[in-house]
């Protein structure tokens, strides 16, 4: 697939393949559907408590990129997790205990690291999900050198302007020349902050990949598209796919400067009306925000 800088490339439908959401049952697609359900009920949660100032470090909620670790973990699981910002939904798809990490955001010891990692850092031993030191990126190269002993696929989660490091093309050409199980995705919401990639740069990281050698994909953030993909790559690892996205909140706090370039949470409704599941969409929103606001209220009743 051609790799494209220019803003025109950000489109709901790019790199879209036609009827994609056909290839995968219906079972697939309600199940997929309740979990970026619940993804986003989370963080909307997340959001209440933030505001009322029930939390004492920064916050990254992933509100508008929620289907995103959805669709990866429905098709790449037993893997090693590594992620950086915005990775409560990550944490919640690959089967994390979500009691620990609202007790992990509200700094209690009952967290999934002790209450000590916050948002920006979350860690889990029971599902395989390294937390990281700060640093923008750092979580890649460790994921390639994990990926040296490990002896299952490892997964690891970047945004587009961490994907400016250094020590990432490295990490890139390291994993190529091992031939090392890694799965690199890139969460690109075209935002560095506030600052645009344009600006920034004048390559695409889909282009330097494939210039190290890995297969890469650049596409929208259409989760059945994502499933796809990721069963692909899976096959061919390392690989690469730089996801085209939209935050629906800042980059840190809860805040919104204005309604993102599409929202795809309103798609993925309208892709399960085409599935002719339109009846099931309601019943789950409902239920799932009930089940997810139950449990908030059950751990902020905790002293």
């Amino acid at each position: 697939m051609k790799c494209e800088l220019e803003q025109t490339a950000r489109t709901p439908a790019y790199g879209l393949i036609p009827d994609v959401a056909n290839r995968f049952s219906k079972e697939y697609a309600l199940k997929l559907f309740t979990q970026i359900c619940f993804n986003r009920f989370f963080e909307f949660e997340v959001k209440k408590a933030y505001d009322k100032g029930l939390m004492k470090l920064p916050i990254y909620l992933s509100v508008g990129q929620e289907h995103i670790p959805a669709a990866i973990a429905s098709v790449f699981s037993d893997c090693l997790i590594f992620a950086q910002h915005r990775a409560h939904s990550v944490y919640l798809s690959f089967g994390g205990d979500p009691l620990q990490l609202i007790d992990e955001l509200l700094s209690r010891p009952s967290g999934c690291a002790r209450g000590m990692g916050g948002s920006a850092s979350i860690h889990s031993q029971q599902i395989g999900m390294f937390g990281h030191s700060g640093l923008m990126g750092d979580q890649v190269p460790i994921a390639v050198g994990a990926a040296l002993g490990a002896e299952k696929p490892v997964l690891t989660v970047m945004g587009d302007a961490s994907a400016e490091e250094d020590y990432i093309y490295g990490a890139l050409g390291f994993a190529v020349t091992k031939k090392l199980p890694v799965l690199f995705v890139c969460e690109d919401n075209d935002l560095s902050i506030l600052t645009r990639t344009p600006v920034r740069r004048s390559w695409t990281l889909c282009g330097l990949a494939q210039g190290l050698g890995l297969p890469a994909v650049d596409i929208t953030d259409d989760p059945w598209l994502i499933a796809h993909h990721v069963k692909e790559l899976s096959q061919q690892l390392p690989a690469l796919i730089n996801i085209r996205t939209c935050r629906g909140l800042w980059h840190a706090g809860s805040g919104c400067d204005g309604p993102p370039e599409w929202d795809r949470f309103a798609l993925i409704k309208d892709t399960m009306r085409i599935l002719g599941l339109e009846n099931d969409i309601t019943a789950i929103e409902s239920d799932t925000e009930r089940t997810v606001q139950g449990l908030w209220a059950e751990r902020l009743q905790k002293s």
